[in-house]
């Protein structure tokens, strides 16, 4: 599968994804010790929606822009704040949105593997002193960052899937994260193209012995070849991480096309 993310800015797996990545963010704040972020495969950092690659695929106008304006909790409504401050037909990626959550002793590092969208993440950085952009492979990136000096953070894993062994590759680079850093939140995205890959790859994930863990799957009506069913794989989920999910997609679901939300608990000590 072939995720160039421009194509599919703002759209529902957007959605859930950046939902969760702010509700971590807001329980990491909660405390005055330091955090830190580690993106992994950051992107550029914005997205225009109403660029070509956006307008062929059409999905954020089935995602984001169905939300606009939407009430609920704290979460929820922070994330749709950040989204307009982005700009009119502008998306932030995930390493903008962790760069305006961060507090003076918290810290951001954001990897990116192709030159010009790191170029392009570095420039969208440069006003948040405590964002640091890296050009390199995300899985090879993460050994010599873990665990932060910080102790407490999140590591958030979004690969392209591009490769055909994307799946395996995410596995084995979160099994090395975690055993360097047991206690850190993960957030892990990925498609789902086919329900019996996409459980092989959380059974392999928890192989790594983690505590708990809360599988988020969303699915829409979508054209054929378009993304239509993604998940969220979140290792360590703080407390009521579960149930403040679980509120927002229920206001999030109903506003998009065939919109379908399943969480489960999991557990890697089984």
């Amino acid at each position: 599968m072939n995720y160039r993310h421009a194509f599919h800015a703002g759209n529902f797996a957007d959605v859930v994804k950046h939902v969760a990545l702010v509700r971590i963010l807001l329980h990491l704040r909660k405390k005055d010790t330091p955090f830190a972020v580690i993106d992994s495969h950051a992107g550029r950092g914005i997205y225009d929606l109403a660029s070509d690659a956006a307008q062929r695929t059409g999905e954020a106008a089935n995602g984001i822009e169905l939300l606009r304006g939407l009430k609920g909790p704290q979460a929820l409504e922070q994330y749709l704040t950040l989204v307009q401050e982005a700009g009119k037909s502008l998306y932030p990626g995930s390493p903008l949105i962790a760069a305006k959550m961060l507090r003076p002793q918290d810290r951001l590092v954001a990897i990116e593997k192709h030159p010009q969208e790191a170029e392009i993440l570095g420039q969208v950085l440069s006003v948040f002193r405590k964002a640091r952009v890296e050009e390199g492979d995300g899985y090879a990136r993460l050994p010599a960052l873990l665990p932060p000096p910080e102790r407490r953070g999140v590591v958030l894993m979004d690969p392209p899937f591009e490769a055909p062994d994307e799946f395996e590759a995410a596995a084995e680079a979160i099994k090395g994260a975690v055993r360097r850093f047991a206690t850190g939140i993960y957030i892990i995205w990925y498609p789902v193209k086919s329900a019996a890959a996409a459980r092989a790859f959380r059974g392999e994930v928890l192989t790594s012995g983690i505590a708990s863990a809360l599988n988020i799957e969303m699915a829409v009506d979508a054209a054929e070849g378009r993304l239509s069913r993604a998940g969220l794989l979140v290792l360590n989920p703080p407390f009521g991480f579960d149930s403040d999910m679980a509120e927002i997609l229920g206001l999030i679901a109903p506003r998009l096309p065939g919109g379908q939300v399943h969480l489960e608990q999991l557990s890697g000590k089984l």
